[in-house]
């Protein structure tokens, strides 16, 4: 098991600031969030950053610790212009990038509803599987020929190609078959339950989840099970028996989250410092 941390949010000092602590307290991973104007009627716009200008900043802070989004709605990108810089992020930081993917919440992030971005689920769908397709030939190296319903690219080469084949983490709505098969063709998912009962998923899900996925991935390559949540990190004993049943089960990260209201940033430093729930 490995664990990561979600920052919230934050200013351009104090989130590179924040992934330099977490990589001295034992975390192996930092999250930021991708986003461009959260705004809804009970929440009025606040302060956000672009993710990939601080995750350059956090790559030349950091040594050890994996980097990436949390998470990145592919739907409203150039795939080409993201697959740059994710190659350029993957330098800088010597291989140490992660792309968790999945449509966004649209409902809620000014940059889709108030800009005419595509708001149905099915588009946004289609976008993101044209999208990881046309990322995964070229961060080959080799020229990319692609037609699709959405993009189209006529032979493109980009070049340097990653330091890593960079893994790509996918939100795969458990057990619904066409969003796992889309996860499976991926290294990993952020499982979310989708089977009616509109309830939680649990470790008996990822139990499952693991056999599922054992039958029906046919790569080689190893595939992450992420679970997000949150520990006591004032309780170390308590953290790591509540992160154990995860682990048992069969996920392979994860990641501590920090989303209630009234957290503060000195909320999230006094968790990093706590350690991650081993």
């Amino acid at each position: 098991m490995r664990y990561g941390f979600i920052i919230p949010g934050g200013d351009v000092q104090s989130i590179p600031a924040l992934a330099t602590e977490a990589e001295a307290a034992g975390w192996d991973g930092v999250f930021i969030p991708d986003c461009i104007s959260i705004e809804t009627p009970t929440h009025p716009a606040s302060e956000w950053f672009d993710p990939w200008i601080l995750l350059a900043l956090m790559a030349a802070r950091t040594q050890r610790v994996r980097l990436g989004t949390m998470l990145t709605p592919v739907s409203r990108r150039r795939p080409w212009k993201l697959a740059r810089e994710l190659v350029t992020l993957d330098h800088i930081s010597n291989g140490r990038m992660v792309l968790p993917v999945g449509l966004g919440a649209a409902e809620d992030d000014a940059g889709f509803y108030k800009v005419g971005e595509e708001m149905s689920l099915k588009g946004r769908a289609r976008r993101l599987d044209e999208s990881l397709d046309i990322l995964d030939g070229l961060w080959r190296g080799q020229p990319l020929y692609y037609v699709g319903e959405h993009y189209h690219i006529e032979g493109m080469t980009l070049l340097p190609p990653p330091v890593q084949r960079i893994p790509i983490w996918v939100v795969g709505a458990w057990p619904r078959q066409k969003s796992m098969r889309r996860a499976l063709r991926r290294d990993g998912i952020m499982p979310t339950k989708k089977d009616g009962s509109n309830s939680a998923t649990t470790p008996d899900d990822v139990r499952a989840m693991r056999a599922y996925i054992a039958e029906n991935r046919s790569a080689t390559t190893p595939f992450d099970i992420v679970i997000e949540g949150e520990t006591p990190g004032a309780d170390r004993a308590q953290a790591s028996a509540l992160v154990r049943e995860w682990e048992e089960a069969g996920a392979t990260w994860w990641l501590e989250s920090m989303w209630g209201e009234g957290v503060t940033e000195a909320d999230v430093r006094l968790r990093i410092r706590q350690g991650p729930p081993r």
